[in-house]
């Protein structure tokens, strides 16, 4: 088993991504949660604290308010008041009459001075103002108010500030307290997505052992991973492909070792007559050109499978290059039957080219032309002495139809099936004796294939066969 490394991998990994999103998941909220807290409770203690100071100045302020201002600010007992109240908060209060003149100070450091502020003029305008956070102070002004025969009058103002201090010493406590609670809580935090990423990832790193095994070995054995729903589908898309690789497999195996024998078998042959001829020094004149003209004879059948195979090598590419151009295919058609007549003429099979409309499409004519030429061919040379082939086009809005039929020895039932795959013959020895290499219909069925087309057979022993094929008018890209 491949140990992870800390490396540039593992943080490109999905065990990585799913670890740092659990972490995220987990730490995010707690960290709002924490902040959210912190702000709520400093919000809410310099509040209370503000509506305390509040109550007792207003308390001082109406006992303030029933007698006159002077008076009462130099008494004793309001001085007491005063100290005990600038204590309790410490901080400290100013007493201002409405001359903005301080009458009190409980720090007795600016009596008798001139205090003009913003928001002395704006309480003795009669605005209410709450406390407001100056620095780490709370200050706010109370109006004292006395009875006249026009109702209540402003004749002073209270100006308190209390500190904060002590509400930002519980902060920091519970700053401190929070932030051991939040390292406590990320190490857990941690550990869980540690173990709930090993967890989500165990899956793939089962598959990834099962592929790796199928890897290194053979194509043999499936994928068996049923720890979830996803890796479940994934098993099994990977095992219906893997069947397919198999059947890719058996196919390749299966063609090398046709090619190998068709490319074998006329050198062999070739061989075979050349000693032969070597072992016979005295040997007639007519039986050098004899064994001269099948060794030319093998030649051109090597020639030929060669050809075939490197045209279906090209038509095999993932995006094989086509020349298309318009094509009036009954022209086409004509062409490609005037080439094969000779061969017909020769077996003495008659060929008749039926169209019951004028088409034209956009084709490759040279690939189209092979397609068509090896399936006319074909009824030519596996028909009957004296039999016939009847070509027959037609179209509709969309695709053109192209049949061949012809009366020829037929196919068996079984043999459709596999006509199309490469050396496939139904009578091996028939072929050879016709010149066959089993190419013809490969090549045609990758033509056709190429041209987002498709063909399809029927056929009866003893009476014909008969191949369709389906090209659309306009080619799709």
């Amino acid at each position: 088993m491949r140990k992870i490394k800390f490396g540039g991998k593992f943080f490109k990994s999905l065990n990585f991504r799913i670890l740092l999103s659990l972490a995220l998941t987990g730490m995010v909220p707690v960290l709002i949660i924490t902040g959210v807290f912190l702000a709520s409770y400093e919000k809410q203690a310099l509040t209370q604290l503000g509506n305390d100071v509040r109550n007792q100045c207003q308390i001082l302020a109406t006992q303030l308010g029933s007698g006159e201002l002077a008076d009462e600010a130099g008494s004793e007992t309001l001085q007491g008041e005063l100290a005990q109240l600038s204590s309790l908060y410490d901080g400290r209060i100013l007493i201002i009459d409405r001359n903005f003149e301080i009458v009190e100070d409980t720090y007795q450091l600016e009596e008798g001075r001139t205090m003009v502020a913003e928001e002395v003029i704006r309480c003795f305008k009669g605005e209410n103002i709450s406390h407001y956070v100056s620095g780490r102070f709370i200050e706010m002004t109370v109006p004292i108010t006395v009875e006249t025969d026009g109702g209540r009058k402003i004749v002073g103002v209270i100006l308190a500030s209390a500190s904060t201090d002590s509400i930002h010493s519980q902060l920091e406590g519970l700053r401190s307290s929070s932030d051991m609670w939040l390292v406590a809580v990320g190490i857990c935090v941690l550990a869980l997505s540690i173990l709930l990423s090993g967890w989500l990832i165990r899956p793939l790193k089962h598959m990834n052992q099962s592929i790796g095994g199928l890897v290194e070995g053979s194509l043999d054995g499936d994928l068996d991973i049923h720890d979830c729903t996803e890796t479940e589908n994934i098993s099994d898309t990977f095992n219906l492909m893997l069947a397919k690789l198999r059947l890719v497999e058996e196919s390749r195996q299966e063609f090398v070792s046709n090619v190998s024998h068709e490319l074998k078998t006329p050198l062999t042959s070739m061989k075979v007559l050349a000693d032969s001829l070597l072992m016979q020094q005295d040997a007639p004149v007519e039986l050098y050109q004899e064994f001269m003209q099948d060794i030319a004879e093998e030649i051109d059948r090597e020639n030929t499978i060669i050809s075939d195979l490197l045209t279906l090598v090209k038509m095999d590419r993932k995006a094989p290059e086509l020349n298309i151009a318009v094509t009036d295919v009954n022209e086409f058609m004509e062409l490609i039957l005037k080439r094969l007549r000779p061969i017909a003429e020769k077996a003495n099979v008659e060929v008749v080219f039926e169209s019951n409309r004028s088409v034209s499409a956009e084709i490759d004519a040279t690939r189209l032309s092979l397609a068509f030429s090896n399936l006319v061919e074909n009824a030519i040379k596996y028909n009957r002495e004296n039999g016939w082939v009847r070509v027959m086009l037609d179209a509709d809005h969309k695709f053109f139809y192209v049949k061949v039929s012809d009366s020829g020895i037929g196919i068996p039932q079984e043999s459709l099936d596999y006509i199309f795959e490469r050396f496939y013959r139904v009578d091996k020895s028939h072929s050879r004796e016709i010149g066959g290499t089993g190419l013809g219909l490969a090549i045609t069925r990758s033509a056709v294939v190429a041209h987002r087309g498709a063909i399809k057979v029927q056929s009866e022993p003893d009476v014909g066969t008969t191949f369709t094929v389906r090209i659309p008018l306009k080619y799709i890209a």
